[in-house]
């Protein structure tokens, strides 16, 4: 089955990073073979980088995540703002008190649901 291919300015619809539900997106670069590279969050303008159809990179934040809490339980797609790392993004749950979450072009793995 052939990968759909992109172009500019076309709308997908994706999870958002800052505003935590799916959400329209604007392609904003797409690759040679019409895979999307950037999109657009078209409520917040929060710009996510992809590569091989995997988000890479979150930036242009308009809104910080809520404070890292390691008490707190996440989710993925949930944004968070980290007092050393800065803004990032929920990855995976790895475990049940173990998640990846995407610093800029960095992953970290934290702990949550920690009572």
């Amino acid at each position: 089955m052939a990968k759909k291919k992109y172009t500019i300015d076309e709308k997908v619809e994706v999870m958002c990073s800052m505003c935590d539900v799916e959400s329209n997106h604007t392609v904003a670069t797409v690759t040679k073979l019409g895979q999307f590279t950037k999109l657009i969050c078209d409520t917040c303008a929060t710009v996510s980088t992809y590569k091989s159809g995997v988000k890479k990179s979150v930036g242009m934040i308009a809104k910080p995540g809520s404070e890292y809490d390691r008490t707190r339980k996440y989710r993925k797609g949930q944004a968070i703002l980290h007092a050393t790392f800065g803004q990032g993004e929920v990855m995976a749950i790895i475990e049940p008190q173990k998640m990846d979450v995407l610093f800029g072009d960095q992953m970290r793995r934290l702990i949550h649901a920690q009572n």
